[in-house]
């Protein structure tokens, strides 16, 4: 089966069959990646392409995980974090044995053992990766068990949901340090994030041509769950982006041109620098989800903003300072 996508200015053309190894090709026009994978899907059909063979031999977990991170990971928006989090599960002895041989019982030992090491939602999110491992393997390459290994597992249930907000002092610490770094509009990013309630992948990702100053607003086209949503502006965010307009290369150009794992790095020095550990860049749009809180909006009105469709999902963003409630009891 033939999947065409685009990749930023390019199309990627794939083709999967079972117990073929998928094929993929890039090119910079549509009709081109149309026409390759007709061609590529009709040397299957006509036996001029040969089945992979590794697809029929016995592989270890550890080499059905590489081909998953080369053949599906890559093609991710969130490819970079889930690369990170396979390639370090490669290190686990478990990877050193053929898959077809793994039960649920030693996935069960696997997360008992490191359950004692990491959160519970870490160990989750490794597991969930696995078990689509394992559903990938098994629908679409065809040397997968039957039935997922990992199916009927019980996950461990995250408990470590955070309330962590800025202290008073904080910000003022971190914009000093993020201003001695080399690193380009990191205090106006940082900034942005507590004006908007964007996510670090979203901020990194949006372009000029997304951003409308007249109507203050900014249109979020790449977002974790899929659905693209318009951001409504304070007059301190369209601030930070008035200043950051002078360096415009065009509208297709980066509002903030970094990568989201450079940010990240910055974001970890900045933290060391300013003598902070227990704050998450994440935690940033959580102050800004609670400070849209604190300001009146409704839960409908904040949950436009934030992009959350399940409003339950929403409260647990809703921490309101005690400073700010006292002042409301004081009003009268």
């Amino acid at each position: 089966m033939a999947t065409i996508r685009r990749r930023g200015d390019s199309w990627q053309a794939q083709v999967r069959r079972h117990g073929y190894a998928p094929k993929t090709r890039t090119f910079r026009v549509k009709s081109d990646a149309l026409t390759w994978a007709r061609k590529t899907e009709i040397e299957i059909e006509t036996g001029d392409l040969r089945p992979d063979q590794r697809c029929k031999s016995n592989l270890t977990l550890g080499e059905l995980i590489e081909r998953y991170v080369a053949e599906i990971t890559v093609g991710k928006r969130g490819s970079n974090p889930e690369t990170y989090r396979l390639r370090r599960f490669l290190s686990h002895p478990i990877c050193k044995r053929r898959f077809k041989e793994l039960s649920e019982r030693d996935f069960a030992i696997y997360r008992d053992q490191r359950l004692k090491q990491v959160s519970p939602s870490s160990v989750k999110r490794e597991l969930a990766t696995v078990h689509n491992c394992f559903e990938v393997a098994r629908t679409e390459w065809g040397v997968a068990p039957r039935v997922n290994p990992l199916s009927g597992l019980r996950l461990p249930v995250p408990s470590d949901q955070r309330d962590r907000r800025l202290q008073p002092g904080e910000l003022d610490r971190i914009l000093t340090a993020a201003s001695a770094t080399r690193t380009k509009h990191l205090s106006k990013i940082i900034l942005f994030a507590i004006e908007t309630g964007m996510r670090r992948g979203e901020i990194v990702s949006i372009r000029w041509r997304d951003v409308d100053l007249q109507r203050r607003s900014v249109r979020v086209t790449q977002t974790k769950n899929g659905h693209p949503r318009v951001i409504p502006l304070s007059k301190a965010a369209i601030a930070l982006l008035t200043v950051q307009n002078g360096s415009c290369d065009g509208s297709e150009a980066r509002v903030f041109p970094i990568t989201g794992n450079a940010l990240r790095l910055a974001w970890e020095r900045v933290k060391q620098r300013a003598g902070i550990e227990d704050l998450r860049f994440h935690d940033l749009r959580h102050e800004a989800i609670s400070r849209f809180f604190e300001k009146g909006l409704s839960v409908p009105e904040v949950a436009s903003i934030s992009g959350h469709r399940d409003l339950r999902m929403l409260q647990r963003y809703a921490h309101a300072r005690n400073e700010e409630i006292l002042r409301k009891f004081d009003r009268d």
